[in-house]
């Protein structure tokens, strides 16, 4: 069955169109709720989730992981609305300086030290799961950053994730987005100098080289929690760290693994997720590149979203059944001594 994406129902101001969150939410038959949650490190940190309503009952619980000047609440929780009414449990939150989440010394898109980042998501995600889908098979679905972020999150609990997408991911930051030579080696002085210093020029603004459809670009930028700006000194010089960092242990990722990746995209280097693809341990590993797209898919025409996220909703409902099949042979052979 052809899958409808719900950003098709936005307009430039809001996710929802013209429906209220709640009138949007019962309109695509799914359930919401939202907390927030208080960190190792005393930051209030906004968290929310998606269900589907009875009578569908969930097969899989999906943990959503968004990217830099990303949200929650904005495009991401329309893909959280096309998978819970896809049948999954979806949960995110929002990375420090992110959307409704607290910022590092009050300062958003901060991120100095991405491993507190992984931390919060690793808690989160267990206590949810704990409390909300003890007995399901489990998804990490990732965009740009995010994507770095997951693959983290995998690389520290192995054999904890059912499967991992990772849309547009930051395996590799591409040279078309970089800062001019020679400013990115001179970044370590400066992030040691002068760290929150929104020092680092990109060649373009995110949004204007990553949502191919204008209107969408508008939407973007009309969250009220989003600032175009320059990236601050000590993040930029992380994120390149990350690039390396994990551009060296692609050998160890083992989770089953979708890669979706616009051919276009002069973000994130579509060449490091085809080289995550062929050096990963992943016995089970796809990658689609698509041909003329950009960094973010849910920003293409409909036609492309919907091709897309159709992928994507297909890998993870076969996914779903064939962990529920495991799971039922694995209790079939214990009920029966075979195990």
């Amino acid at each position: 069955m052809p899958v409808q994406h719900p950003v098709a129902e936005a307009n430039e101001q809001s996710p929802f169109g013209s429906l209220s969150p709640d009138e949007f939410y019962a309109r695509h038959g799914v359930s919401h709720s939202s907390e927030y949650i208080t960190n190792s490190r005393g930051l209030k940190l906004f968290t929310q989730w998606w269900a589907p309503l009875s009578p569908t009952q969930p097969i899989g619980c999906v943990a959503i992981v968004h990217g830099y000047t990303g949200e929650t609440s904005w495009f991401v929780q329309l893909t959280s609305i096309l998978f819970a009414q896809s049948g999954f449990i979806v949960c995110a939150i929002d990375h420090q300086g992110h959307g409704f989440s607290d910022g590092l010394d009050g300062l958003i898109y901060h991120i100095p030290d991405i491993n507190p980042v992984v931390d919060d998501c690793i808690h989160f995600f267990k206590e949810f799961r704990e409390a909300h889908a003890p007995n399901l098979p489990a998804f990490l679905y990732s965009e740009s950053l995010g994507g770095a972020i997951a693959l983290y999150i995998t690389l520290r609990q192995k054999g904890a994730w059912d499967g991992l997408i990772l849309n547009g991911a930051m395996c590799g930051i591409s040279n078309k987005f970089k800062p001019p030579w020679p400013l990115e080696h001179l970044l370590f002085i400066a992030a040691t100098v002068i760290p929150t210093w929104r020092v680092v020029p990109t060649r373009g603004s995110l949004p204007d080289v990553s949502f191919k459809e204008v209107w969408k670009r508008k939407l973007a930028v009309s969250s009220p929690r989003r600032v175009v700006a320059r990236p601050r000194a000590a993040t930029a010089l992380e994120l390149l760290r990350i690039c390396r960092d994990l551009q060296g242990s692609f050998e160890k990722v083992e989770v089953p693994l979708l890669i979706v990746h616009g051919a276009d995209d002069v973000v994130c280097d579509p060449a490091c997720v085809e080289e995550l693809h062929r050096r990963a341990a992943s016995r089970d590993k796809t990658l689609k590149i698509y041909p003329g797209m950009w960094h973010q898919i849910v920003g293409e025409p409909e036609e492309n979203v919907n091709l897309v996220y159709g992928d994507v909703v297909e890998w993870l409902k076969t996914r779903a059944e064939r962990a529920k099949k495991g799971g039922d042979a694995s209790r079939a052979a214990v009920e029966g001594g075979g195990v």
